[in-house]
C-alpha cells in the first residue's frame, strides 16, 4: 500500500461524519444485506418478550430523549 495514498485518517471531523452517514445511509437503503448475529436475534427475542410481560417497563421515545439530552445537556 502506498503510504503517501490519502486515507480517512486525513479528513476533517466534518468529513468523517459525512462519510460515516453516507456508509449509514447506504446500509439502511438494503437492511436485509446487514449480517445479524445469532445472539443479537436470541437478545431481541429476550427483550420482545420481557415488554410484552412488562409493558410499564418501557418508556416512551419522547421520554427517553428527553433524559437523555438534560443529562448531557443538549
Amino acid at each position: 500500500m502506498n503510504s503517501n495514498a490519502p486515507s480517512v485518517f486525513d479528513l476533517s471531523p466534518s468529513e468523517k461524519l459525512q462519510l460515516v452517514e453516507d456508509l449509514w445511509d447506504d446500509l439502511a437503503s438494503t437492511p436485509e444485506d446487514v449480517p445479524v448475529h445469532e445472539w443479537q436475534k436470541q437478545e431481541l427475542v429476550r427483550r420482545k418478550a420481557n415488554l410484552q410481560a412488562n409493558p410499564a417497563a418501557g418508556a416512551a421515545w419522547e421520554d427517553v430523549k428527553q433524559r437523555v439530552r438534560s443529562h448531557y445537556g443538549r
